[in-house]
């Protein structure tokens, strides 16, 4: 089938440009321009009238100009400067979906991004982003309180950005007006797949109903070759925030060839380290074609259909935990959260006492306890194209205790789990890492254990003539210890080798080592921004006890990035790649064209105590 993402209504759009601006304690606006010179192409392009103009009709530059070559660190907490000053007006300002920034209000869209902007696209109605914020007129300004109310409302997928600016007032200078900066992303993305008159798929998704801030998705697709299920559709709806409680809802409806579910849940994470209560609700019915193989035996494939009745629930508590002379003492958090939940099968392989643990009937219950240091520092073109990033620092450390209710008797649950990460050094990048283990236990044996630890490095932003670079390393153990045969561990994609699909390469035992090194363009095309990067990828996977005597996976390569961050599409990613010692394909020189979701950092709020998944 001839898959064909369009967004042909959003194809010329412009991004944000990224500056910074300062607000000083008079009023105030000084523009400090973080940018790059024009390049040598725009400079010849606009001696002439009519190039200059399919310059700037075909090209937007990411940044201003300015002499110094550099993107400047955007500031740890711009609020502090107002600690105590009492919130007097508060003011919104909605900028145009395409074309204007948060950083730059001046910038104008032409004609045709006006006119997607006010005629096709409705803003998220004001009603609706007030109540995200968590300060009130008459309340004192709490700078870490509205550096974390920035931070809420940019997670929300229907808003592209936003700034929260204080205005001190001259008399009485005790007052401080406050203006949000807020624009949206475009809401509405078609999809269409279309292989003929008997095989398409028709979907549209709206991130933004009506200015609701609800997402809604419909597809339907038909396949008149297939003879197992020739219709299918599905229907998901989401709500960011219900009002100022912060609870999200989702509700799902899929009927398709390989998943049927119905599902409704309602949930709260800890949002900021004030918030005292978290917790969620899920139910559901699932229905889900598995597609196995054998670990001693991956040429054998197993196709069998499992159902089952859920539902999941838990249930957080924050408190306040002081540790003196540390940096950030006031985000320091005690959690200790319950969880229950309770998986029924109705349709399933073979289960007995001891294979296919993971199809059990099953009732579980675990407690968790934990320290949480939660902080956030802004940056730029880490995992994003120029749109502001909150990169977590901290620390978390957490045990989960339970026990669970099976029908082939009681057997108990013991976790813990340590992660940090925080930036070394002004010019010696990010470093996170995270250890976790967890197994089962029955009459003092383990079942379905998993060790793994993860190991990342971002280095500091880099320039490199006009354009600026990163280099980002992975290293990635997972360990399953005493699974089912059933259950194992693949080196394709994620945690693996990018570009690989083979079911072959499985096992209990995995080490992979991923090195990347992205260019960011300080050019984009038609509103969608560049990305060069290049990658290796190492991994070795095994079934015996040995991980060493596992043969070496191999790939090189590299390729091209698009985004536009203006719009809910997903990154699209052109890969040329060189794959060394992967077994059942036919020629080593690979190249692919794909669509991947932007990469999210691991934060350190303690959440559902759960169980260490082999992945």
């Amino acid at each position: 089938m001839l898959r064909i993402v369009t967004g042909i209504i959003c194809i010329l759009v412009s991004t944000q440009a990224l500056c910074q601006v300062s607000i000083p304690v008079d009023g105030s606006y000084k523009n400090e321009m973080d940018s790059i010179r024009y390049t040598n192409l725009k400079e010849k392009m606009s001696r002439n009238k009519l190039t200059r103009r399919i310059y700037g009709f075909i090209f937007r530059d990411v940044y201003n100009q300015r002499k110094k070559v550099q993107v400047k660190e955007i500031e740890e907490n711009v609020f502090k400067p107002f600690e105590g000053l009492v919130i007097g007006n508060i003011a919104i300002r909605q900028l145009d979906v395409l074309g204007e920034s948060v950083y730059d209000t001046t910038r104008e869209g032409n004609k045709f991004e006006n006119f997607l902007s006010r005629k096709l696209h409705s803003n998220t109605r004001e009603k609706i982003i007030r109540s995200y914020f968590l300060f009130e007129s008459g309340e004192r300004i709490d700078s870490r309180k509205l550096l974390d109310n920035e931070r809420i409302i940019r997670n929300n997928p229907t808003i592209l950005d936003v700034r929260i600016i204080v205005v001190p007032r001259e008399d009485p200078d005790w007052l401080a007006d406050i203006v949000v900066l807020i624009q949206d992303r475009w809401s509405i993305v078609p999809t269409v797949g279309i292989g003929g008159v008997s095989n398409f798929k028709l979907g549209l998704r709206n991130n933004n109903l009506l200015g609701s801030a609800t997402k809604l998705y419909n597809s339907v697709t038909w396949n008149a070759q297939d003879s197992i299920q020739k219709f299918q559709t599905r229907t998901t709806y989401t709500v960011p925030y219900i009002g100022k409680s912060f609870i999200s809802a989702h509700a799902n409806l899929i009927w398709e060839r390989d998943i049927k579910q119905r599902s409704l849940g309602f949930g709260r994470p800890f949002l900021t380290t004030d918030t005292k209560y978290a917790g969620a609700l899920e139910v559901g019915q699932s229905r889900i074609l598995e597609i196995k193989r054998f670990t001693e035996n991956p040429y054998f494939v197993l196709m069998y259909p499992v159902e089952y009745n859920y539902y999941d629930m838990w249930l957080g508590r924050s408190f306040r935990f002081r540790l003196p002379g540390r940096l950030f003492a006031d985000n320091v958090r005690f959690v200790t959260a319950f969880r229950m939940n309770q998986f029924r099968y109705t349709e399933r392989p073979d289960v007995r006492a001891d294979i296919n643990k993971i199809y059990w009937n099953r009732r579980t219950m675990l407690l968790s306890l934990g320290l949480s240091d939660r902080n956030y520092k802004r940056d730029v073109l880490v995992y994003g194209f120029g749109r502001t990033e909150d990169v977590p620092v901290g620390s978390m450390a957490s045990i989960t205790m339970g026990r669970e209710d099976t029908e082939f008797g009681t057997r108990g649950y013991g976790g813990v789990q340590v992660s940090r990460g925080q930036y070394l050094s002004e010019k010696a990048g990010y470093l996170y890492g995270l250890v976790s283990f967890g197994s089962y236990m029955k009459n003092k044996h383990m079942q379905q254990g998993v060790l793994s630890a993860n190991l990342d490095y971002i280095s500091r932003l880099h320039p490199l003539g006009i354009r600026y670079f990163r280099q980002f390393v992975s290293l990635r153990y997972t360990n399953g210890i005493n699974r089912d045969p059933l259950e194992y561990l693949n080196i394709s994609g994620v945690g693996g080798i990018r570009g690989v699909k083979s079911e072959y390469l499985i096992g209990t035992e995995r080490l992979s080592f991923g090195l990347e090194t992205v260019l960011f363009s300080s050019k984009n095309f038609f509103g969608f921004r560049l990305a060069y990067f290049t990658f290796a990828d190492l991994s070795l996977v095994t079934r015996q006890s040995n991980i060493w005597e596992s043969p070496l996976y191999q790939a090189y390569g590299l390729g091209i990035r698009l985004q536009n961050e203006n719009l809910a599409l997903n990154t699209i990613q052109l890969r040329l790649g060189y794959y060394h010692n992967i077994p059942m394909i036919n020629s080593p020189v690979r190249a692919g064209v794909e669509g991947t979701s932007r990469l999210m950092f691991r934060d350190f709020d303690i959440s559902a105590p759960s169980i260490v998944p082999l992945r």
